[in-house]
């Protein structure tokens, strides 16, 4: 199944961020580990996993190879000419690294938010931790570790499942979210409790932030879901038990996103970095008064988070307003039936708030 096949969006970045409290992972050094030697023949139908030991304090981010970098030639050969091809094409180009993906700009966001947190507090855990978690073959993953070192990107910590379906492991390593290009992985991670996003193209002439983490609120949402819980908790029948249960638990998952991102923002306030904070939040309602906005604000600020930016439309589009934040990440309830949604801006003129 091809990356946007299911939505057949050519132009969009979508994600589905229900985000489970806890955290995780490493001290980060720059590239992938060093240690990493080619696999042999042998070890290409096989499960290659490496479990490294992660920071205590750190929240994890697993994204998948077709996220991560942009392998829709690659792919195109997989689909017409089969596995067998597949690999001898990766094997042949594994010194020539891959384009960037979808999310490469939120990792290098993320790693500046690293950076910036050891400058201030060295030899702190409390950061981004990012896992590569593929179903490639070993061989491929030749290539992929060369990629990930031609870019300098900081991922450590690597599973590739030979084939078979990575999700089984993203408990293992302590995953907070999942960044997906294929729908139904993202589908089964939720479905196994694990928060996961489902990217899509990027408008081609979107250009995200590398060295400011950027992640918008949409007020309209958050009043819908109350609504919606008020409304769930007024028939409990037996048939939508499950459903309730699953929207509360991503309720608390997301909550748990928030709380820990808020710690991170934190740690730069306390060192006077306000202004220079390399994390960015906004809250943009278009339809609500003002009254909800400043209950939402106030939801938010409990959960620990500081919004810096708050727009309120009165009614006007949001496309505008999100062309000019960019975020990487725009929470919005109404693109998901049990979970917040993320995308970015350049979506809002394919994509209706209310359904998918």
């Amino acid at each position: 199944m091809s990356d946007t096949g299911l939505y057949a969006l050519d132009d969009l970045n979508i994600c589905a961020v229900p985000i489970p409290e806890g955290s995780s992972s490493t001290k980060r050094t720059r590239g992938a580990n060093a240690s990493t030697k080619p696999p042999s023949d042998r070890d290409r139908n096989q499960l290659q996993v490496q479990l490294e030991s992660k920071p205590h304090q750190a929240i994890t981010i697993a994204v998948s190879s077709r996220t991560l970098f942009n392998m829709a030639d690659e792919r195109a050969i997989y689909e017409s000419d089969g596995l067998e091809s597949y690999v001898k094409y990766q094997l042949d180009h594994e010194n020539e690294p891959l384009k960037k993906g979808l999310a490469f700009a939120l990792m290098k966001a993320l790693e500046t938010v690293n950076f910036r947190l050891h400058e201030l507090y060295p030899g702190s855990d409390e950061i981004f931790d990012i896992v590569l978690m593929t179903n490639n073959h070993a061989q491929v993953g030749v290539r992929l570790i060369n990629s990930i070192n031609h870019y300098g990107l900081s991922i450590e910590r690597f599973c590739m499942t030979g084939g078979t379906s990575p999700i089984n492991y993203l408990k293992a390593y302590h995953t907070n979210l999942y960044l997906s290009s294929d729908p139904m992985k993202v589908a089964n991670a939720l479905s196994e409790g694990i928060a996961a996003a489902t990217m899509c193209h990027l408008d081609k002439d979107a250009q995200l932030s590398e060295k400011q983490l950027r992640v918008a609120f949409d007020g309209d949402s958050f009043i819908q879901q109350e609504q919606e819980d008020k409304s769930m908790k007024g028939y409990m029948l037996s048939d939508s038990t499950s459903d309730h249960e699953a929207k509360s638990a991503s309720q608390n998952q997301i909550k748990g996103f928030i709380e820990s991102l808020g710690k991170i923002q934190r740690k730069f306030f306390a060192k006077n970095e306000h202004l220079e904070c390399p994390i960015r939040t906004y809250l943009i309602t278009g339809t609500e008064t003002t009254k909800s906005v400043g209950r939402i604000l106030k939801k938010i600020s409990d959960y620990g988070l500081e919004i810096n930016e708050t727009l309120y439309l009165a009614g006007s589009p949001k496309k505008p307003v999100l062309d000019i934040v960019q975020p990487h990440i725009f929470f919005d309830y109404q693109l998901s039936s049990n979970s917040f949604s993320s995308h970015n801006t350049s979506a809002l003129h394919r994509l209706n708030y209310t359904e998918v």
